[in-house]
C-alpha cells in the first residue's frame, strides 16, 4: 500500500474521530429557574457518560431568542410552560419530546428575618417599600408575577405597587439575587428561592386564593440539534431516579400533589398568560 494512500486513510480516521468527539457535546439553553440543580445534573451526566454539557442560563424568552438567532442548541429547558408553548409555535422544539421535570409555586421572597414585616401580597403596596419583579417580557417568573398582580389588585393597588417597583430583573437568578443583596425589600418569585440562599432569603406564602396557577419546568429537544439521540439521553437522565434526586435535594416540587399541598388548594397546572402591554418597558 502506497504512502499516499496510508496518509489519506490516516486523515480520514482523524476527521471521523474529530467528528465523533464533536458529537459528544450538548448545548442546553435553560431558564434560570432551574439553575442550581440543573448545573449539578449536567455535571452528573458528564461524569456518567463522558458527554460535555454546556448550559446557557438566562430569562427563558431571552435564551430562546439566542437559539433562534444562532440556529443552535440541542435542548430547550425554560422555566415555565408559557415559553415552551411559544417555542412550539416558533418551531424551536420537537413537541413530541416535551417532558415535565419539576413544579413551581409563586411566593413573596423577602430578606432573612423579614425586617419590613411583609405578610401579604397587599403589603407590597405600602408606601416606602422597595419591590422588584422579573422582566415579564422575557422571564417566566415575571410573567407569573404580573398575572398575580393583575388578578388580585384593584387599579388603585396596582398603581401603589408600581410606585414601589424599583427593578425588572433579567432572570430568575437575578430576581433572587435582588433579595440576597438587599437591593429590594421583596420580590414576587418562586417558593424555591429560599433554598437557593437560605441565609439571606425568606419566603412568605401567598394566600391560596392569590395563587393563579402552578408552574412547571418543561424540557424538549431543539429542532436545531445535530444529535437528537444524545439530547434524548440527557432528558431521560433528568427524569431518571438519579436525576430526580438532584432536583428533590434542591427542594423543588416533584409532582403536582406536592405543589398543591404547599398551596393548600388545587390550582390549574401550566398554561399560558399574555402580559398586558402596560407592563412591557420600552
Amino acid at each position: 500500500m502506497s504512502k499516499t494512500v496510508l496518509l489519506i486513510m490516516a486523515a480520514v480516521v482523524i476527521i471521523l474521530s474529530s467528528s465523533v468527539r464533536a458529537e459528544q457535546r450538548l448545548m442546553v439553553f435553560a431558564g434560570a429557574a432551574s439553575k442550581p440543580p440543573a448545573e449539578k445534573a449536567a455535571k452528573a451526566f458528564e461524569k456518567k457518560t463522558g458527554v460535555k454539557v454546556d448550559v446557557v442560563f438566562g430569562g427563558s424568552g431571552y435564551v430562546m431568542s439566542q437559539m433562534i438567532l444562532g440556529k443552535t442548541g440541542d435542548i430547550y429547558f425554560p422555566g415555565s410552560s408559557d415559553y415552551m408553548e411559544l417555542a412550539k409555535k416558533k418551531g424551536v422544539v420537537f413537541p413530541e419530546t416535551e417532558r415535565i421535570v419539576v413544579y413551581l409555586v409563586n411566593a413573596i421572597n423577602v430578606q432573612k428575618g423579614n425586617p419590613k414585616n411583609i405578610k401579604t401580597l397587599k403589603d407590597l403596596t405600602r408606601p416606602g417599600l422597595k419591590v422588584a419583579i422579573a422582566n415579564p417580557e422575557g422571564v417566566c417568573v415575571g410573567v407569573y408575577a404580573v398575572e398575580i398582580l393583575e388578578k388580585n389588585f384593584t387599579p388603585k393597588e396596582k398603581k401603589a405597587f408600581k410606585m414601589n417597583l424599583i427593578n425588572y430583573a433579567e432572570s430568575c437568578e437575578k430576581t433572587a439575587t435582588v433579595i440576597s443583596l438587599k437591593a429590594a425589600d421583596a420580590v414576587i418569585g418562586w417558593e424555591v428561592f429560599h433554598y437557593w440562599d437560605p441565609g439571606r432569603i425568606e419566603t412568605i406564602p401567598l394566600k391560596p386564593s392569590e395563587v393563579i396557577r402552578i408552574g412547571y419546568i418543561p424540557i424538549a429537544i431543539s429542532t436545531f440539534t445535530k444529535n437528537r439521540d444524545l439530547a434524548g439521553q440527557f432528558i431521560n437522565f433528568l427524569l431518571s431516579e438519579e436525576g430526580k434526586a438532584i432536583f428533590r435535594a434542591s427542594h423543588y416540587f416533584m409532582s403536582p400533589d406536592e405543589a398543591i399541598a404547599w398551596i393548600g388548594e388545587k390550582k390549574p397546572i401550566g398554561g399560558e398568560y399574555t402580559v398586558p402591554q402596560e407592563w412591557i418597558r420600552k
